[in-house]
């Protein structure tokens, strides 16, 4: 039985952490609808059966109608997949909700708040979907599997072992509860980084989010594709997104100006695939400041910078001024070359000697 398991499209997202590039929401919004066509191709090639759509599918508070017929007039060209959705906390199942009020192709299964069983000759699904933004009890604990020997499948939107408590907000899952319902595969949603070769014979499964929606979500972006016997399951990666967010560090130790950090960053060669965040590292000798050095950045591929630097201080020179200034100086330094000092006491010291002379200004 082949499958292809996918989540987390989240069409329609607003993309605010990328709106200091002009037009860069809409093109990837545009991306998202290109990545799903390539989903309903790859279904369409290689006749799969299922297609598992483990929540947020769709940003409920920004998703158009156009977009809603977008999806579902792709879900036509599949007519022989059948098609599991499970609500999660962005596209929850309201009585508002395109799920409940979009006639959806016959072949579209959508799965409410209490557990469903869906039964197909090979294969029993089993599915939950959020009913509203939180869910704090999905009822995993009363599920039964009711066939054992046929295959068993379940489809959840939520947090394995969620701890702290916005994680059990997010439907917070016992990995050692789901594992004992003897579910031969787990097509999980919610966590954007994938997860499916961790360990030996992993079942409960995480594509990742299809589409990176920025700097969190760093790496290859894409689904899972399936083929699943009892007793035996393989699994393959298959990236979709064809651009990539990338952080790339660039000491600043030895730049001495804002002109020369502008210049050196205008320097920097990227591929169009690559959305890039610099992250300034080292030790500054000048003001930087992030907002005017945008201004001045000719590579569209450059979305974010971050300012990591710390400023430059000769301890030993200032040491030996009579001023409140030296003084300090010259105490943290006593405090500096301490070898027992630990890393983070040194950075703690470090942060002390930046407010302070900025106090002493």
């Amino acid at each position: 039985m082949k499958f292809v398991h996918i989540a987390d499209i989240h069409f329609d997202s607003p993309f605010v952490n990328l709106s200091s590039k002009e037009n860069l929401g809409e093109i990837r919004r545009l991306d998202q609808r290109k990545v799903f066509k390539k989903v309903i191709t790859y279904i369409q090639e290689n006749n799969i059966p299922l297609l598992f759509i483990a929540g947020d599918l769709y940003e409920h508070k920004y998703v158009k109608q156009s977009t809603i017929q977008y999806i579902n007039n792709l879900f036509k060209e599949i007519p022989n997949t059948q098609i599991f959705i499970s609500p999660g906390n962005h596209d929850p199942y309201l009585q508002n909700s395109y799920y409940s009020q979009f006639e959806w192709s016959p072949n579209v299964n959508i799965f409410q708040s209490k557990f469903k069983k869906i039964s197909t000759p090979e294969v029993d699904i089993y599915g939950h979907g959020f009913d509203d933004f939180y869910c704090t009890d999905c009822g995993i604990e009363n599920v039964q599997v009711e066939d054992p020997n046929k295959l068993n499948i379940a489809i959840i939107h939520g947090t394995l072992n969620g701890a702290n408590i916005e994680e059990m907000q997010y439907n917070a899952i016992s990995k050692k509860i789901l594992e004992s319902k003897g579910f031969d595969y787990i097509a999980m949603g919610h966590i954007h980084k994938q997860s499916y070769k961790d360990e030996p014979n992993q079942r409960i499964v995480y594509p990742g989010s299809c589409i990176s929606l920025g700097f969190d979500e760093l790496g290859k972006h894409g689904m899972i594709v399936g083929e699943i016997i009892k007793q035996e399951l393989n699994l393959e990666f298959i990236p979709l997104d064809e651009k990539e967010f990338i952080e790339k560090e660039i000491d600043v130790t030895d730049i001495l100006s804002k002109e020369q950090l502008i210049e050196m960053l205008n320097n920097q060669n990227y591929p169009e695939t690559e959305f890039v965040k610099i992250i300034l590292t080292g030790t500054r000798h000048f003001e930087i400041d992030i907002y005017k050095i945008y201004q001045f950045i000719e590579s569209n591929q450059i979305i974010k910078i971050k300012n990591k630097t710390k400023p430059y201080y000769d301890l030993e020179k200032l040491a030996k001024d009579s001023t409140l200034k030296g003084m300090f100086a010259s105490k943290i330094l006593e405090k500096m070359q301490n070898k027992e000092l630990e890393e983070h006491e040194k950075e703690i010291l470090e942060k002390a000697i930046e407010v302070a002379f900025d106090a002493l200004q």
